[in-house]
């Protein structure tokens, strides 16, 4: 039920981090990858893990913010790739801060890309998919966006409204065939984690069930279930990958 052969990924923000574990994933299941990211290097080690499982690659660089270069993403892929049926919305960015002191341009940066950006991406992916009558879209939310954080409200916020576009684009894309889904993980081992005190981290562990920091795969297993046929009737869900914490 894992076998995407045949088919075409594209992942953006797939250069590290959970981007590049969902990439190397959905390789690993037979699917040729779409490395879209403004990291152009950092994505050709992605792409190169993803060739020695066997599939075709493509790096792109693209700034989803731009409209443009979301379309131009899109094109690329069918293009080159010949077809487009799972796009996994995984680019994002954060800045942190107390709500009082978040300035304009933070409001403006994290919204443009976590909101607007996977909006883009959409609104071109579906125009392909609409010819096939059949395809996957899963946008990479957060744990945050379900449950608010103190000094993340703007990050919050706009993963709060992956989650109502991923609702609505369910609602509407179903009726051609297409599946609609969102991820939010948890506190997860990626190099924004890194930067955490031991202490922080150690508070965060307590708030887990399971007892330990997520990781980038544990991510990509929910991602590869959401794009293959085992998932084929679920749609405008929200799956928290996050050890339990968000049950308490």
């Amino acid at each position: 039920m894992t076998d995407l052969e045949g088919q075409v990924a594209v992942v953006t923000g797939s250069a590290r981090g959970i981007g590049r574990a969902i990439a190397t994933r959905l390789a690993g299941a037979g699917a040729d990858l779409v490395i879209a990211d403004v990291l152009e290097e950092e994505a050709r080690v992605t792409a190169a893990a993803v060739e020695s499982l066997g599939v075709r690659s493509l790096v792109h660089r693209v700034d989803i913010s731009d409209s443009e270069e979301a379309d131009n993403l899109i094109k690329a892929t069918v293009d080159v790739m010949g077809r487009l049926d799972i796009l996994v919305n995984n680019a994002g960015i954060t800045r942190g801060g107390l709500f009082i002191s978040m300035k304009d341009r933070d409001w403006d940066e994290v919204f443009v890309v976590n909101l607007r950006g996977m909006a883009f991406c959409s609104r071109s992916a579906v125009k392909s998919m609409f010819k096939q009558r059949s395809g996957r879209i899963i946008n990479i939310s957060s744990v945050t966006g379900l449950t608010g954080s103190p000094g993340h409200a703007v990050y919050a916020a706009s993963k709060a409204g992956v989650i109502g576009l991923t609702r609505a684009l369910a609602k509407e894309l179903g009726p051609r065939g297409i599946t609609v889904n969102a991820v939010a993980p948890g506190f997860i081992d990626t190099p924004l984690t890194h930067k955490f005190h031991a202490d922080v981290k150690a508070r965060q562990v307590e708030r887990i069930p399971l007892g330990r920091i997520g990781f980038a795969d544990d991510v990509a297993g929910v991602v590869l279930f959401l794009a293959t046929a085992a998932a084929s009737y679920v749609s405008g869900q929200v799956i928290a990958v996050d050890g339990g914490m968000t049950c308490q």
